[in-house]
């Protein structure tokens, strides 16, 4: 199965001067029917943290297997608390500062010029702040840039996919920062950060308000960071007043290869759904990424609405199946025509403030249309 920016767990490093656990998950919650709660994915590369660009602080342990994880527990559910000492104290403008982030402790000499951007998320991130990346990485699902930020990005160079980092071409690039996340390549931290000052978040989906604000510090544009998100929230807020009391139950399914995942509270979309509030109905409420059903459970996804996308090619997953099938076909939300396609790179795989409103465009278009 391929990875992709919504997936992967929590792992275990401690940093010297900012104490905090992440801790690795690599049990998996079963839900009744089968229905399993978890994450997989992988991070490629070897080796382990240490020294960043110049002056990041070492973490160190060796991380467990990141191919087969499944996510789960408490920790999972505490990243924003642990990523409240992030970021800097230095004031907008001033140079250089110093970046409190997952690994450590990063010195950014002067404001940053060339950026590589290691996930959809940092790369959805820098150019909502108007930065356009001279490096990106893509999905296993997709080898092109998003459609959504094409015309803002600029033309960036590949440097391999979110699983398979290419050292070689982020270095030839000379950049002078490194944008990413523990859990995606945190065995490739030292690599970088020998590269250019490299700041990494906990983890990518989940947390994307924090991490826009983390990948915000080391150009001094937190201010408009914060402008951003606030200005989401009162889109988010909108959708919620127009509704009123009547507010329809929401599910985000996805399929992809080997599985069907309906997200839950710990996600992305799950924390869109949250700030409108759309509810869900009672096998997503729960504090995990997603919950994973099989073709014969499909009629669990259930709900007023279904929004359903697609991982990579659809036919390497069982959606035209799903789609076609008997099952499919007695859910209210299908008998009602309140069953529709929806872009994944978006509402799955954006995890930034961009897509965020994507998002929130189309939920208005459907649910409270003419709001």
């Amino acid at each position: 199965m391929a990875p992709n920016a919504d997936d992967l767990t929590l792992v275990r490093r401690t940093t010297s001067r900012r104490r905090f656990l992440a801790a690795g998950l690599t049990g998996g919650a079963v839900l009744g029917l089968g229905g399993l709660l978890t994450a997989c994915g992988s991070s490629g590369g070897s080796g382990g943290p240490g020294t960043a660009g110049g002056s990041a602080k070492p973490s160190g342990g060796s991380s467990p297997d990141q191919k087969s994880v499944k996510q789960g527990g408490d920790d999972y559910a505490t990243v924003i608390e642990k990523m409240k000492g992030f970021g800097t104290d230095a004031a907008p403008g001033a140079y250089p500062r110093t970046i409190r982030h997952a690994m450590g402790e990063t010195v950014i000499p002067a404001k940053p010029v060339r950026v590589v951007v290691l996930d959809t998320g940092e790369l959805d991130n820098v150019v909502s702040l108007g930065v356009q990346p001279v490096g990106v990485v893509h999905t296993d699902g997709s080898k092109t840039m998003p459609s959504y930020l094409k015309d803002k990005a600029g033309s960036p160079a590949n440097v391999g996919t979110i699983n398979g980092l290419n050292l070689e071409a982020i270095a030839a690039l000379k950049p002078d920062l490194i944008l990413g996340s523990q859990l995606r390549a945190q065995d490739q931290y030292v690599q970088l950060s020998k590269i250019a000052p490299t700041v990494f978040s906990l983890r990518p989906g989940y947390p994307w308000k924090q991490n826009f604000l983390l990948n915000a510090s080391p150009f001094g544009l937190e201010a408009e960071a914060t402008a951003q998100l606030d200005a989401y929230r009162a889109a988010a807020t909108a959708i919620g007043a127009k509704l009123g009391d009547k507010r329809p139950t929401i599910t985000p399914l996805r399929f992809m290869p080997g599985k069907t995942r309906l997200y839950a509270e710990l996600s992305f979309i799950g924390t869109i759904l949250t700030d409108v509030p759309l509810p869900q109905p009672a096998i997503e409420q729960v504090k995990e990424l997603a919950v994973e059903i099989s073709p014969e459970q499909i009629d669990k996804a259930d709900a007023d609405w279904v929004f359903y996308g697609v991982y990579g090619s659809p036919s390497s997953t069982n959606q035209d199946a799903v789609l076609g099938g008997a099952l499919w076909k007695t859910l209210g939300a299908v008998k009602s025509g309140q069953a529709r396609p929806v872009s994944d790179e978006t509402w799955f795989l954006g995890l930034g403030v961009t897509a965020a409103n994507t998002v929130l465009a189309d939920l208005k278009g459907f649910v409270a249309p003419g709001s």
